[in-house]
C-alpha cells in the first residue's frame, strides 16, 4: 500500500509482518471486546463483517459471543494467518481476500461490520457506500483505534524515536491524546450511536515489546531484512538500559459506533 499523506508516500506491506503480526499484535485488551458487546456488536445469532481483519485478531476474540465473522483483508499473507489461526482453535470463522472498498459480499447481509485500526487506510468515498451497501437497515458500524502515549510513557516514546530513526518520514509517532467525537465523513450516511475514549496500561515483556514495535508499519512493514535486523538489535540493546523484564504500556483506545441511516 502507498498513500501520500502516510509515511511520505512510502510503500508497506502488513503481509511482510504476518507471523509477527499473529504473535505480537493481538494485544487489544478484554475491556475493547466487552465495550463493544455493549454496544449491540457481535451478539449471538448475529453477523458481523470485519475490515481490514489482518490475523483475525477481532474475529477471534469475540468469537465466544456467539456471532458469526467474516474477516476481509487485502494481504493475502494476512488471511492466510487468519485461517490457520482460527483452524488450529476450532474457530468457525469465514475469511475472505478484498478490499473494503469492494468486497463483492451480499447486500443487506450483515447486522455489525468493524474496522479496527485500519479504516485509515480506506478510500472512504468508497468504502462508506459498501459499508451501507451489506448493512442491514440501521445495521451498526463500529471503528476502533488504539495507540500507545508516547508523550505520557516514556518507554514508548524511545522505542517511537528508534523507529524514526530508521524511518524518518513515518508518521505513526507523535500521537497526541484525543476525545472521541463525531466524525464528519459519518454524517451523510450515518448516525452517531456510541463514543468511548479510555486509557489502559497494557502489559508488555521485553520480548512482547519488541515484537510489537517491530511488526508496525515503520519497521517491518517497510524496511529490508537488514534494516529490521539492526533495528531490533539496538531497541534490544535500547530495553535491556530502560525496563524490567515485564512492564506496561499506557495506550488510549478510542470506539465510535454509528447506525446506517
Amino acid at each position: 500500500m502507498q498513500f501520500e499523506d502516510i509515511d511520505g508516500g512510502k510503500k508497506f506491506d502488513f503481509g511482510k509482518t504476518s507471523a509477527d503480526y499473529a504473535k505480537y499484535r493481538d494485544i487489544y485488551p478484554s475491556s475493547m471486546y466487552q465495550k463493544l458487546y455493549d454496544f449491540g456488536i457481535g451478539h449471538k445469532g448475529d453477523t458481523v463483517l470485519d475490515l481490514g481483519t489482518g490475523t483475525g485478531v477481532l474475529p477471534r476474540a469475540m468469537h465466544k459471543y456467539g456471532a458469526h465473522f467474516v474477516g476481509t483483508d487485502i494481504s493475502k499473507e494476512q488471511i492466510e494467518m487468519a485461517k490457520l489461526i482460527s483452524a488450529q482453535n476450532n474457530l468457525d470463522i469465514e475469511y475472505k481476500v478484498c478490499p473494503a472498498e469492494d468486497t463483492g459480499l451480499p447486500s443487506s447481509t450483515f447486522d455489525s461490520v468493524t474496522a479496527c485500526q485500519c479504516f485509515i487506510y480506506f478510500d472512504k468515498s468508497k468504502a462508506l457506500p459498501e459499508i451501507v451497501r451489506v448493512l442491514k437497515k440501521n445495521g451498526l458500524f463500529a471503528t476502533i483505534w488504539m495507540t500507545w502515549l508516547p508523550y505520557e510513557d516514556k518507554i514508548a516514546k524511545a522505542s517511537e524515536d528508534l523507529v524514526l530513526k530508521y524511518s524518518p518520514t513515518w508518521t505513526g509517532a507523535g500521537y497526541v491524546k484525543e476525545k472521541a467525537y463525531v466524525p464528519d465523513w459519518s454524517k451523510e450516511l450515518f448516525e452517531s450511536k456510541e463514543m468511548i475514549s479510555y486509557d489502559e496500561y497494557l502489559p508488555f515483556t521485553k520480548e512482547s515489546w519488541l515484537g510489537r514495535m517491530r511488526a508496525c508499519r515503520g519497521v517491518a512493514a517497510s524496511l529490508s531484512a537488514a534494516e529490521i535486523e539492526a533495528f531490533d538489535k539496538e531497541h534490544a540493546k535500547l530495553l535491556d538500559n530502560i525496563v524490567p523484564d515485564e512492564f506496561e504500556i499506557l495506550h488510549q483506545i478510542i470506539i465510535n459506533v454509528f447506525k446506517a441511516k
